[in-house]
């Protein structure tokens, strides 16, 4: 089945080189965001708005609880059925997002990992809320260095999973992910929207800015009501962690604002270095909207 995929950096132009295939493709969207999952942040983590959904079908963005968390594999069987819908009605399902551990499992399969024994997953917790992140992240430095960089160090969720996973199995996260998967299940081209970190870096902080004035603080404040649980998956995303603490007293509104960018910053770094790593992709600038569609004519018409 051919698919047209969208990726890149945070803040890099997905969305509107998107909304133009949409336009004159025929076009449903489908998210792989691992941050625009979550139901209660549609500004912080910048969910298409309204406007921008009523273009064309979007899928799996805003659909789940801040407390409930996500594997790259639980991720895929949705995402597939959600490309299943959007080819049923008659629409080129566009992945758009830039969660390269999403898109590479649904594209290459999962890695065969055995069950992780429940004591051992709630030892990691326990672990996780005792001694934070940022010490847990250190560990995994030392025993699984591949993934430890490839993960931000607020990220619970993933260390967590990488650091059971290697106690369980004896084997790291990164061999797991080494081993050989089954055929593709889908032909895919894949459209990298290419900015330099120059040209990022003012285009994030703008971004911050404008997210606050639209009611980011708000936002962050209704969703603590919902789940004050610091612990939870949703508030581990870059801008929702940084908030989270600006409410609880413990950076000022300033000291936030510095924190989020430079966390945004870290982890579009962090992007850059996963795509280059991954084949195939067609770059193009985030003005180049039109020869993305003609890019993605071309392939449609080849399929």
């Amino acid at each position: 089945m051919p698919v047209c995929i969208l990726l890149g950096p945070t803040g890099a132009g997905k969305t509107a080189a998107a909304l133009h295939m949409a336009r004159r493709l025929g076009c449903g969207v489908v998210n792989f965001d691992s941050r625009q999952i979550y139901r209660d942040f549609p500004i912080v983590t910048a969910q298409p708005t309204a406007e921008e959904r009523a273009v064309c079908p979007h899928r799996l963005y805003g659909f789940l609880d801040t407390a409930e968390p996500m594997s790259a594999g639980a991720f895929t069987d949705l995402a597939a059925r959600a490309i299943d819908e959007t080819v049923d009605e008659g629409l080129v399902p566009v992945l758009v997002g830039g969660t390269g551990l999403y898109l590479r499992t649904l594209l290459e399969g999962i890695a065969p990992i055995p069950p992780v024994p429940a004591e051992v997953h709630e030892r990691w917790i326990a672990a996780c809320a005792a001694q934070g992140p940022e010490a847990l992240h250190r560990r995994l430095a030392e025993v699984d260095p591949g993934s430890a960089a490839r993960l931000h160090p607020n990220d619970r969720q993933r260390i967590t999973r990488a650091l059971e996973v290697f106690e369980a199995t004896g084997r790291t996260l990164t061999w797991w992910h080494a081993r050989p998967l089954p055929e593709p299940r889908y032909r895919a081209l894949k459209i990298g929207v290419r900015v330099s970190m120059a040209e990022l870096e003012p285009v994030l902080a703008t971004r911050i800015e404008r997210m606050l004035e639209a009611g980011a603080l708000d936002e962050a404040r209704a969703a603590l009501a919902r789940c004050p649980d610091r612990d939870a998956p949703g508030w581990s995303g870059i801008g929702c962690a940084e908030l989270y603490r600006h409410l609880a007293g413990e950076w000022t509104l300033e000291e936030t604002r510095a924190r989020w960018f430079a966390n945004t910053r870290a982890y579009a770094r962090r992007q850059f270095t996963w795509f280059r790593k991954e084949p195939d992709i067609h770059w193009r600038g985030p003005r180049e909207v039109e020869a993305v569609a003609e890019l993605a004519e071309r392939f449609l018409a080849e399929a």
